[in-house]
């Protein structure tokens, strides 16, 4: 009977050990990143609140800005509607 120290592993199971490794290793370099990202997007967030800018529109204006401008029309339409439907216009 072998003991677990002598069976030698199989390179094909090595291999895939390894890529698993590194695949781990990059997902948490990204998510550093990301972090990183976030804490930087934040800060400018905080800068353009303390020049007098309103942090809310600001990220409204970015959000609609990553649309496409038919897709952000016809959201603008129907917001208009139910603002209409609920005698807030």
């Amino acid at each position: 009977m072998a003991t677990s120290a002598a069976v030698k592993e199989e390179p094909a199971t090595q291999f895939a050990k390894d890529q698993l490794k590194a695949i781990i290793e990059r997902i948490e370099r990204l998510e550093e990143e990301k972090k990183t990202i976030s804490d930087d997007i934040r800060d400018v967030y905080a800068e353009a609140k303390g020049n007098g800018y309103d942090v809310k529109a600001l990220r409204t204006i970015v959000r609609m800005r990553k649309q496409d401008a038919n897709e952000r029309a016809e959201q603008e339409t129907i917001l208009e509607t139910y603002m209409q439907a609920l005698g807030m216009l």
